[in-house]
């Protein structure tokens, strides 16, 4: 059964931009193939609560193989539009330090329908832990108003100077 909705998709209005792919690429370090926002709708830092979209076009590169004949945007795919979302949220209101924020992990991941070229991924997402050195947002996913998948997106903050000197550390 799907948890309640953080909001309904149905009230959202997408011909509301607040950022456009500019405006994402000023916080969010992604490029290229790894883009995978095409706009924030809503941003609400005093709830913590950020919507945006990714529009999933026929041209992108997991389509010839991602199942050939009836293509599906990867479930990984999902999940990395997510935490790209929840990463402009916590840069843009300054919440941690660091340059940007890293994807740490990702808790109660269920998928529950199907994204495929041409729909428009719908994510709502809302902060439900911030803290200085790690944050976790639910997220949820939805194609017109069907939720096509949740998930708790773990972030923590980077910095690209620790990354480019070696200096940060994987676990």
């Amino acid at each position: 059964m799907p948890p309640p909705l953080l909001l309904d998709p149905a009230s959202i209005d997408c011909s509301h931009v607040v950022a456009d792919l500019e405006a994402i690429r000023r916080y969010n370090p992604q490029r290229f193939e790894m883009e995978h926002l095409t706009a924030i709708v809503l941003l609400d830092q005093t709830n913590h609560l950020i919507v945006g979209y990714k529009d999933v076009r026929p041209d992108e590169f997991w389509v010839r193989g991602h199942m050939p004949g009836y293509p599906l945007l990867p479930g990984v795919l999902m999940c990395e539009a997510a935490a790209q979302l929840c990463s402009y949220f916590v840069c843009d209101a300054r919440l941690l330090e660091g340059d940007f924020i890293g994807f740490g992990g990702m808790e109660n991941v269920r998928f529950r329908g199907v994204v495929r070229p041409g729909d428009r991924l719908l994510l709502v997402g809302k902060g439900q832990k911030i803290h200085r050195r790690q944050t976790i947002f639910l997220v949820q996913g939805f194609v017109g108003t069907t939720m096509v998948f949740q998930a708790d997106i773990i972030g923590v903050p980077m910095n690209r100077s620790a990354v480019d000197s070696g200096a940060a550390k994987e676990d």
